[in-house]
């Protein structure tokens, strides 16, 4: 099987990867989709751009797609962009969203190729913990009252994450923040040959929400 992955560098499009490549399948491509609208219904935003160093440490070529994020021409981006893959389907990190996953759902059965969800409709928090335990994940966005400036850049680990599930529950905040309410991003997984350091980094904290930018990291031995 040839697949490539829908990746923005979150921890669920990271997981799901990390199934595919579980499966012995061929993944040809990390497919990134950068979007102009902050906003974006689609797509994840901040520091897509470290996809560049994810797709080096795992040795998978990077397909950049580049959209204005206006809603529905979006995903007719990312269509055009698939139609010239040599693949047999595409594998996406979609948890709960059905404006997502049907959307790449349908794209698919346009050009002919399968659609994989592995996490689809998966317990959160099960898939939380996991990539706690797994991954080196890092809030880089938050949006939800309950979830302040101090989170922002933080690792999720086995230690805070009680804590973390505890703000979801208390502030009825989605448990995979399906909802926008915070964005992460993965600086190191089991299946990185290398992993990422960042070196210059910067908050942004309008005093309700914020975003943690990495202005400049490198890959360095494990």
């Amino acid at each position: 099987m040839k697949v490539a992955s829908l990746y923005s560098g979150g921890k669920d499009s990271t997981y799901a990867l990390w199934w595919a490549l579980h499966q012995g399948w061929e993944v040809k491509y990390l497919v990134n989709v950068i979007s102009k609208n902050k906003e974006s219904y689609m797509f994840h935003i901040p520091n897509v751009e470290l996809t560049d160093l994810i797709s080096e440490s795992v040795g998978i070529p990077l397909v950049r797609v580049y959209t204005k994020g206006e809603k529905e021409k979006e995903v007719l981006d990312l269509k055009k962009a698939l139609e010239k893959l040599d693949i047999d389907g595409i594998v996406c990190g979609a948890l709960a969203s059905e404006y997502q996953k049907t959307r790449i759902d349908h794209i698919c059965e346009e050009i002919g190729i399968k659609s994989f969800a592995p996490l689809w409709h998966k317990d959160q928090e099960l898939i939380l913990r996991d990539v706690a335990k797994f991954f080196d994940v890092r809030i880089v966005g938050v949006s939800a009252y309950g979830l302040g400036k101090e989170w922002l850049g933080k690792r999720i680990t086995e230690e805070n994450i009680d804590k973390l599930l505890k703000i979801c529950e208390r502030y009825q905040i989605n448990k995979a923040f399906e909802g926008g309410e915070a964005e992460t991003f993965v600086f190191d997984a089991p299946f990185f040959k290398k992993k990422i350091e960042v070196v210059d980094y910067e908050i942004i904290w309008d005093g309700v929400s914020g975003v943690y930018i990495v202005k400049d990291a490198k890959l360095v031995d494990k």
